[in-house]
This record gives C-alpha cells, sequence and structure tokens, in this order.
C-alpha cells in the first residue's frame, strides 16, 4: 500500500528477466503511487525497456510478481492492458492512413463504443496538438508529429495508466520540449505515469519520483531534490586542469571519503560544503556550484551522460 492507503498503480516484486547467460532485469522492485509520474532514469543498457516489456507482458519475467492496475501480468495482461496506455521508442503506424484515422483503428481495438470515437479521436488529436493535422498521412507528418501521434494514440481511450518508453529519444531539443508539455498536461489530468529515459533533464522536469535503474535494478529512488541531497550533498566543487592534476584531486577526494564525479575535462567533488579547510587546501579553489541530478546518474552508475 503507498502511503495514502491506496492501492499502487502498478508493483514489481523481486522481478527477474535473462535472456540466455544474460540478466536485463536483476531481482527489480519497484512501486508507482496512482497518479503520480515516475521517471525510470538509467543508461543504456539498464533494463528499462525490458522491464517495460514485462509490465506488457510482451516479455515474461522469469522470476518476480507483476501487478498493473491490480492485475497479475501476465496472468490477467489483458485486462490490464485495456486500461492502460503504451508510447513504445520505435514508431509503428499504418504510414498510409492519415493521423485520424490511425487514432480511429485503435479506438476500435480499444473497445471505445461507436458513439464515442470521434469524441475520443479528437481528444486526442487536440491534446497532441494535432487538430490541423487530421488528414494528413502519416508518411508526411514530421518526426516530431508522429512521436505526438504516437502519444496521442496511446491516450484514446482514456488510460489511467501511461508508460512511455524513452518518449523523447533521437528528437532535437524544441520538439523534445513539446512532447515534455504534452507529459505535463498527462500529470496535470491526474494520470499515473512511468516514464523510462536516459535524459536527466527529462526525469528532472517531470517526474515526481525518480528511480536509478542499472545493471537491471533500481539502485536510488526518490524525490529529484530529495536524491540530489543524499547521494550528492548541497554543493559541489568543480575542478579543472591537466589530466595528472585531476587524478591526483580525484585521488585525494576519494581517499577522505568524498564522491566525486569526471566530466571530460573537469572533475567534481561533490558533499563540497562538508569539506573540512585542511582538505581543501589540499584540493586548491575549485568553482563552487549546486548539486544536481546528473551528478547523481553519474555518480551511482559511473555513466557519462550524453
Amino acid at each position: 500500500m503507498d502511503p495514502a492507503g491506496t492501492e499502487p498503480a502498478l508493483r514489481i516484486a523481486g522481478a527477474v528477466k535473462r535472456y540466455g547467460e544474460i540478466t536485463a532485469v536483476d531481482g527489480l522492485n519497484l512501486t508507482v503511487r496512482a497518479g503520480t509520474c515516475l521517471g525510470l532514469l538509467g543508461p543504456n543498457g539498464a533494463g528499462k525497456s525490458t522491464t517495460m516489456r514485462m509490465l506488457t507482458a510482451q516479455s515474461i519475467a522469469d522470476e518476480g510478481e507483476i501487478e498493473v492496475l491490480g492485475y497479475r501480468i501476465p496472468a490477467e495482461a489483458k485486462h490490464a492492458r485495456a486500461l492502460m496506455g503504451v508510447v513504445p521508442q520505435t514508431e509503428n503506424f499504418d504510414v498510409e492512413l492519415t493521423a485520424e484515422q490511425n487514432l480511429q483503428v485503435f479506438a476500435r481495438l480499444y473497445r471505445i463504443p461507436a458513439r464515442e470515437r470521434a469524441a475520443a479521436v479528437a481528444r486526442a488529436l487536440a491534446l497532441a496538438q494535432l487538430t490541423d493535422r487530421a488528414g494528413t498521412r502519416v508518411e508526411n507528418l514530421s518526426g516530431g508529429m508522429k512521436r505526438r501521434l504516437l502519444i496521442a494514440r496511446g491516450l484514446v481511450h482514456r488510460p489511467r495508466l501511461v508508460l512511455l518508453d524513452e518518449p523523447t529519444v533521437g528528437l532535437d531539443p524544441q520538439v523534445r520540449q513539446e512532447l515534455w508539455s504534452l507529459i505535463s498536461g498527462l500529470r496535470g489530468e491526474g494520470t499515473t505515469v512511468l516514464m523510462s529515459t536516459h535524459y536527466i533533464e527529462e526525469a528532472e522536469r517531470l517526474a515526481d519520483e525518480v528511480a536509478v535503474m542499472d545493471k537491471g535494478r533500481v539502485i536510488a529512488e526518490g524525490r529529484p531534490a530529495e536524491l540530489v541531497t543524499e547521494h550528492a550533498g548541497v554543493r559541489a566543487a568543480e575542478y579543472h586542469g591537466p589530466p595528472d592534476r585531476l587524478a591526483d584531486i580525484e585521488r585525494i577526494a576519494q581517499r577522505a571519503g568524498f564522491p566525486t564525479r569526471r566530466t571530460g575535462p573537469s572533475i567534481s567533488v561533490l558533499r563540497a560544503e562538508r569539506i573540512p579547510p585542511s582538505l581543501a587546501d589540499e584540493l586548491g579553489q575549485g568553482i563552487q556550484r549546486a548539486a544536481v541530478l546528473e551528478d547523481v546518474f553519474v555518480a551511482l552508475t559511473g555513466e557519462v551522460v550524453e
């Protein structure tokens, strides 16, 4: 049960998924509270997409328990799928149909009553800001429009839960901002959202809570600000210089118990507000800045942010 006393929208307990000798998901535990947006943040290969596929029973967990909207997966996956919207990474439209026709097809698949379909399609088009493109064939839509249509398709039946698998991967910053506005609108309507991403800013802006995933399991979870305070502190001291000097700073800081983060031609010492004067003299003068979620991601996963 979540703190409010209501059943969570989804719950994963001890899930394991293997592909031969590769363990893609390794004892995963994850809970998403109803009406919230949880960002599943992790590097490529962390197991995020496999987790999404298990929730829809496209992949069956080898071990563990999964419940979505009160239904057991995979035994009751059909019931759960009817109440959720799924937005995959890749586009799989009938490109010869128009935007409106693609939505009409899915409105039928989701068994929206015939008398309600036109209104449902119109609402989805409006939400995705594609009303003026309703009659345009998908093959003639821009990349950003196709991605918005993909989200609209997953929303046409007013799902209680939406799964977004890397919703803005490969898009330019302007289109990404447009999709962020669309996803924020879902939060405003009270829809539960689980969004996998490896974009730090995306998780920071959109998610009520973030779960950092690496090597098939969640290694940290909480509100973005809480994660920063817990794992990176309040401030970071950033140092620039030749590689040998940066290596010295890293060694000195880690020997004293301070986490560090490499970022190309610099190194940051986290929890800088706790550095005693004697250590500060040894490290030298660094550029003080606020700690951010990106620091947490790199410090925990060892991955360089794209």
